[in-house]
């Protein structure tokens, strides 16, 4: 089992929150949107805003892992060949993905903290998360609660957006370039060498 991150595939443990931090944010999007259009006084309200503040503390969590894993571990190597704009292209969009599952659920925790309800938030049904103390005595803090709100907002559509270009991305390395991008983030990448990365890249002769 490769734990680690070498230059051609990636460890178990990258592999393990890639795919995990990409559900819970697909189950917090769809969370949010349904939430968001009940009455307050529905029923599954409460319990599916509290979820979705569940999910958002757990992915800042994963987020801040993953981050650490990449910076001590670091990344395969982008595939040989790709254009500047290509390698500019996937390095942004892999940094607005990180920056924005690390800035979002911050921004959520704000806009829980400032609202006028005031109601607790318990991770889980288990975990207690205190608001921040110092928005949630702001005498400003409706001011605060809006901006935050539509911050959060605006950082959830980017992320859709990068999320959706990263799936187009994969999908057309592996079957417009047939190279192993997808394969190696399910575990199933090899190892290239001077003969293997020429068979890689026979589709452009």
């Amino acid at each position: 089992m490769q734990l680690s991150n070498s230059q051609d595939r990636y460890g178990i443990l990258s592999i393990a929150l890639h795919w995990l931090v990409a559900a819970l944010f697909l189950a917090m999007l769809a969370i949010g949107v349904v939430m968001t259009r009940l009455p307050l006084t529905d029923p599954l309200t409460f319990p599916l805003y509290q979820i979705h503040k569940s999910i958002g503390a757990t992915l800042f969590f994963l987020m801040a892992v993953r981050l650490v894993w990449r910076l001590a571990g670091g990344v395969p190597d982008l595939p040989a060949g790709l254009a500047p704009l290509e390698s500019f292209a996937a390095r942004t969009t892999h940094a607005g993905l990180y920056a924005i599952l690390l800035v979002m659920p911050l921004t959520g925790w704000v806009v829980v903290s400032a609202s006028p309800f005031g109601i607790p938030t318990l991770l889980y049904g288990v975990v207690p998360l205190p608001h921040i103390g110092f928005v949630e005595t702001s005498p400003d803090k409706a001011t605060i609660e809006t901006a935050a709100s539509w911050v959060h907002t605006v950082l959830a559509a980017l992320g859709a957006a990068l999320l959706s270009l990263h799936v187009a991305a994969a999908l057309w390395h592996h079957f417009i370039r047939r190279d192993d991008v997808l394969m190696r983030m399910l575990g199933r990448g090899r190892i290239h060498s001077p003969e293997t990365d020429r068979e890689m890249h026979s589709w452009k002769e």
